[in-house]
């Protein structure tokens, strides 16, 4: 007696392409991986999103990038408003950060990334290339425990209640920069522990889903708008809680921003504002952190990659570990 299984033609399609997004990041990845410690950060994000556009584009998708690369440094972008895939298939919304971290690869520090998203069409924030502020924090807390407007030695002190701690037991992730001054102090006022990263607040947003494994219970301070979109969609399909605001603190940003459909400049977003509908989000490591191990160039001529994806839906989260033999669909001659 034979067993059939059937599957619905769209949850089909959706499962094969939370395969094929993986490639995506993968390729992405492996691009990168060949210029780590040879400080050019350009070049190694050229490759990047070089690698990245050219898998989009074989995808059976209808995409339309959404959030892109940077206007800030000058990036070689996978521009907004761009239109990848072969027009055939589900309307997508596609987030990425071909290479996030490019000072990381180019130093070959840890916690390089390749990563992306994708959702529903018309599901993704168009947020512009500006700051964004960020709070987030892992599952399983009450709605609103912490605020955005609140002082970060607040919300330590309402996180520790919260999670039945003193604020001593509570550690902080935070992008190391001058501006956040402040926030560290602050947060260093009630007892609570700092970690600094240097580059890397995709990750750092993910790291404080899983406390028990990273030790990160928060992630606070000021970073880019496409990294909190993407963060967005990860804490989707894991939990947690995320808010943001963008930072448009000129005339142009505010006006651009009004372009993309943001009409109230103060607007204070949630995960679901960012993100919603079904999505799905992937990375792969180019150089290895506490998320994801970086690309291996074996003796024998294997690539090792280390990849993680998930999908809001089933709130499924796979790491793919994968070793390629035929590297010719890498183009790296």
């Amino acid at each position: 007696m034979s067993t059939h299984i059937s599957v619905p033609p769209q949850a089909l399609l959706e499962r094969i392409l939370t395969l094929e997004i993986v490639r995506v990041t993968e390729r992405a990845a492996v691009s990168s991986a060949r210029l780590r410690g040879h400080g050019n950060e350009k070049a190694a994000d050229q490759a990047a999103v070089d690698a990245m556009r050219r898998e989009l584009n074989k995808l059976p998708i209808q995409g339309t990038i959404v959030i892109g690369e940077g206007e800030r440094d000058e990036a070689p972008m996978l521009f907004i408003g761009e239109k990848v895939g072969v027009n055939a298939g589900p309307e997508v919304d596609i987030a990425v950060d071909p290479l996030e971290g490019t000072t990381l690869c180019a130093k070959n520090m840890p916690g390089s990334i390749a990563t992306m998203a994708m959702a529903d069409g018309g599901t993704l924030l168009h947020a512009p290339d500006v700051y964004m502020q960020k709070l987030a924090i892992g599952p399983g807390y009450d709605k609103g425990v912490v605020e955005l407007d609140a002082s970060p030695a607040d919300n330590v002190r309402r996180l520790a209640k919260a999670k039945g701690v003193k604020p001593e037991g509570i550690t902080v992730l935070v992008l190391d920069r001058p501006r956040h001054a402040s926030i560290i102090e602050s947060v260093r006022s009630t007892g609570a522990a700092v970690r600094l990263i240097t580059d890397g607040d995709v990750a750092g947003v993910i790291h404080c889903a899983d406390p028990d494994n990273t030790g990160v219970d928060m992630y606070l301070g000021t970073g880019g708008a496409p990294e909190g979109v993407l963060a967005a969609v990860a804490l989707r399909c894991i939990g947690g809680q995320m808010q943001c605001r963008l930072i448009l603190d000129s005339g142009e940003k505010v006006e651009r921003a009004a372009k993309m459909g943001v009409n109230d400049p103060k607007m204070i977003y949630g995960i679901e504002d960012m993100a919603r509908g079904d999505c799905l989000f992937a990375a792969t490591g180019v150089t290895t952190g506490s998320l994801l191990s970086g690309v291996k160039f074996r003796k024998d001529g294997v690539i090792e990659t280390e990849t993680v994806v998930m999908r809001s839906v089933t709130g499924t989260v796979r790491y793919i570990k994968a070793e390629h033999r035929e590297l010719a669909k890498f183009h790296l001659d």
